[in-house]
């Protein structure tokens, strides 16, 4: 578990959930004269992905999209994904019950319309700066990156800025590798 200092005090976080488009993305989408969709991500969102495992917080991305251009990138980040999915919030408390993380320890970056329900059973939430107003308005942490341009970088920059410190970094790296 990990802390992070927002405005309205300190909060413990056990788990992050992500929306995929609009936060991982810019949230368009070019589709070729087959149908084909790509999407732009951002690499430095992949290292922060991979540094906030290492600190051993579970994250999974909760989509509405079927779209395989998603699942290829969870698969990629080694990340779980719930795609395909209307109701995120009810999608979220059956993730958290069934894997026993305390909702009220889940961090829900999210951005649209379609995340409110998410947005609205998480204990702690965030949205990048170029989210829909009603999720602005909504959540705990604005993060000032816009969709696709590094959310999540700066969300872990934000995490190793509250709490995490070298030291902890070291101690959970000794532990973990201590027996290669």
């Amino acid at each position: 578990m990990i802390k992070l200092h927002l405005d309205s005090g300190e909060k413990l976080i056990s788990c992050i959930a992500y929306d995929f488009d609009g936060v991982m993305t810019d949230n368009r989408v070019l589709v070729d004269e087959n149908g084909k969709e790509s999407v732009f991500v951002n690499r430095g969102d992949g290292y922060a992905i991979a540094r906030i495992k290492e600190m051993g917080i579970p994250q999974v991305i909760i989509s509405t999209e079927t779209n395989p251009v998603v699942e290829r990138r969870a698969e990629k980040l080694g990340l779980e994904i719930i795609h395909g999915v209307e109701d995120k919030g009810k999608i979220l408390k059956d993730y958290c019950q069934k894997n026993r993380i305390e909702l009220g320890n889940v961090l829900f970056i999210g951005n649209d319309l379609n995340d409110l329900s998410a947005i609205k059973v998480a204990g702690v939430t965030g949205a990048p700066v170029d989210a829909e107003m009603e999720i602005i308005n909504s959540v705990d942490l604005i993060i000032q990156k816009k969709g696709g341009h590094g959310v999540i970088r700066e969300l872990y920059r934000s995490i190793i800025n509250s709490d995490w410190s070298f030291a902890q970094t070291a101690a959970y790296l000794i532990e973990k590798y201590e027996n290669i």
